[in-house]
């Protein structure tokens, strides 16, 4: 092979796997948005197609013209652990009124190719009083108007909407404000990721709260790899009826029929490879028994290392788990530590007592310590200065330790996970620095002090667990897209 083909093929190879981690962080691309970014995706769109496809079980659609990729990806579960996001500062997520009207909006949106804010906002009024399930939208409440707001710039930040003319954040303060927008419908259509419509599930509405989870599992619900968990329960057919039969007779009973060996190990390697690609840390434990099998196999293991080689990570294997190392943090979407926010900063000052107690830790320890570094530091986490805010800032903050695989919620307290002995608080020699300012001694009170991660200290407790040193690497980097 020539020198030149030897270049390209390694040009191939890079731009391949740095077009992974940017879908994987982000899995709508616009050439709007990343013009740059896009047109590597566009190049390499059919080896990237074949990969994801082979390793995830998630299809690419690439349209140059159209000028976007989305990357569909499909999670091994369907909680709650990365949400919408508001496009402000604290980027609090959606909550159950911002859903609604961000659904709304959408399919008003989709019969229009330019429209005013204010002409959106009456259609969403017909539409949500004309529907009882909804609760009407009130355009002269401020709280809804703020929440329409979030709903559209979501939508902006997506590239499906827009601004011709004005800001959408003015909107807030004057229910009256001129705002124009491009409508791009195509885009629109392209955002659901669920395998299934959910106008396919004919279920009353009066049922959908008390049925919710078995129709969000219903949505995520592939039927290409076979009934692998069981057939969903009677009257959840795709496409059935309120009133018709269950599709066969083992409906509802749980009891998962005969399912062909190419389809489970389709399942099983889809399934292993999503939890390692999608989640920071993919612990054996968390794995059934053929996950696990499939995994610790000379085929798994082959797979799986040559997945993460083509992407450009850096494999870590534990007796513990596995998890992937981006040495460019360019898959990256959620970073610990981070001192971008209050919640992560006091995750990490809590990690430490978490792990310290064998059984874990009870919440009233928990606020303990939070009332302590409030306490200590009152010009830092205003935001959970108010008569609540010592509870709201413990659950803020083991949320964000159980969404990084750190701790877990078990019997009431709150445990530490293996891969948490890598921000163990270890004894550091610093250098000796001149004391050039005259306060220099005081520590600031803004943000408490962090504490050393132990990844970056190699210890004692041996090669073959998360608290020794293999990567070089302080954080674990979270990739929930």
């Amino acid at each position: 092979m020539s020198n030149l083909a030897n270049q390209l093929v390694v040009a191939e190879r890079e731009d391949v796997a740095r077009s992974i981690k940017a879908l994987l962080r982000r899995p709508l691309i616009t050439e709007r948005s990343d013009p740059d970014t896009f047109d590597v995706v566009r190049r390499r769109r059919e080896p990237l197609t074949k990969w994801f496809d082979y390793h995830c079980g998630w299809p690419l659609i690439v349209e140059p013209r159209l000028g976007y990729a989305r990357l569909l990806k499909v999670g091994h579960t369907t909680d709650a652990s990365r949400p919408a996001r508001r496009p402000r500062v604290g980027e609090a997520p959606f909550d159950r009124r911002r859903y609604t009207l961000l659904c709304v909006v959408t399919a008003e949106l989709l019969s229009v190719p330019v429209i005013t804010i204010g002409l959106l906002a009456d259609r969403v009024v017909r539409a949500t009083s004309t529907d009882r399930a909804l609760p009407a939208f009130d355009p002269a409440s401020r709280t809804e108007r703020m929440a329409y707001v979030d709903a559209l710039r979501l939508l902006e930040s997506y590239g499906a909407l827009e601004v011709v003319d004005g800001s959408t954040e003015s909107y807030v303060d004057a229910g009256d404000a001129k705002v124009l927008y491009r409508v791009d419908a195509t885009l629109l259509m392209r955002l659901p990721a669920a395998p299934n419509s959910p106008s396919r599930l004919a279920v009353p509405a009066e049922e959908v709260p008390y049925r919710f989870e078995e129709l969000l599992g219903e949505l995520a619900r592939e039927r290409r790899y076979g009934d692998m968990t069981g057939d969903p329960p009677a009257g959840l057919e795709a496409g059935a009826g309120a009133g018709d039969p269950p599709a066969c007779p083992e409906a509802g009973t749980g009891d998962p029929p005969a399912v062909s060996d190419p389809r489970r190990n389709l399942w099983l390697r889809h399934s292993v490879l999503r939890r390692l690609f999608d989640d920071p840390v993919l612990y054996r434990e968390d794995l059934s028994d053929g996950e696990l099998a499939y995994l610790t196999s000379p085929t798994g293991r082959q797979v799986m290392r040559r997945a993460a080689e083509q992407a450009g990570f850096v494999l870590e294997e534990r007796a513990e788990g596995l998890l992937l190392v981006d040495p460019d943090a360019l898959a990256t979407d959620g970073m610990f530590p981070d001192d971008s926010g209050a919640a992560k900063v006091a995750a990490l000052l809590l990690l430490d007592p978490i792990a310290a107690s064998p059984g874990g830790s009870t919440p009233e320890q928990l606020h303990a310590e939070v009332r302590e570094l409030l306490s200590r530091f009152p010009r830092w986490a205003k935001a959970y200065a108010s008569h609540e805010g010592v509870a709201r800032l413990v659950a803020d903050a083991v949320s964000v330790l159980c969404d990084f695989g750190l701790a877990r919620r078990a019997g009431g307290r709150v445990t530490a996970r293996p891969a948490a002995a890598r921000y163990r608080v270890t004894d550091a020699t610093m250098p000796s620095v001149p004391d050039v300012s005259p306060d220099a001694s005081v520590p600031d009170a803004s943000v408490p002090a962090t504490s050393v991660p132990a990844a970056s200290v190699p210890d004692a407790s041996g090669p073959d667990t998360f608290g020794s040193d293999a990567s070089g690497s302080d954080t674990p980097e979270g990739n929930p897209g």
